[in-house]
């Protein structure tokens, strides 16, 4: 007998998993703004890190997980010196690239990369950048 599991409890689970491996609290987020108003990547973001915290808390995983938001996020934790309440929406996103990385997922494939690019790019920003996009 299979059981099935209602859309909320799949949402609910995922919610907690990232709660989990990010360290953050998402229901703290009150939607003041500051982290989008610092964001120095907000601009390109499909969206914005406010709009990623209200999205997540009202269990719409799946349209944050297919923006790219989770890739363009730099992780210089402006969001995190700027919020009132010490949400990092760094460490929401980075749980997220993680997570979609663990199931084998990959943001970027290697043989996608120019040659070109690769013989001339500091060989720390291939390492950060494949860590990154890379499962």
């Amino acid at each position: 007998m299979k059981i099935k599991l209602a859309q909320e409890d799949i949402q609910s689970s995922l919610i907690r998993k990232i709660e989990r491996v990010s360290g953050e609290v998402l229901k703290m987020c009150y939607q003041c703004g500051n982290c989008s108003g610092g964001c120095p990547v907000s601009y390109d973001m499909e969206i914005t890190p406010s709009q990623v915290m209200r999205f997540l808390q009202l269990g719409r995983v799946e349209e944050v997980a297919n923006a790219n938001s989770m890739w363009l996020c730099v992780g210089c934790l402006q969001c995190y010196s700027r919020c009132p309440k010490g949400v990092s929406v760094a460490a929401v996103l980075e749980a997220m690239r993680q997570m979609t990385l663990r199931k084998g997922t990959d943001h970027d494939r290697i043989k996608d990369i120019p040659f070109p690019f690769l013989k001339k790019a500091p060989q720390q920003a291939i390492v950060c950048g494949f860590r990154k996009f890379v499962s």
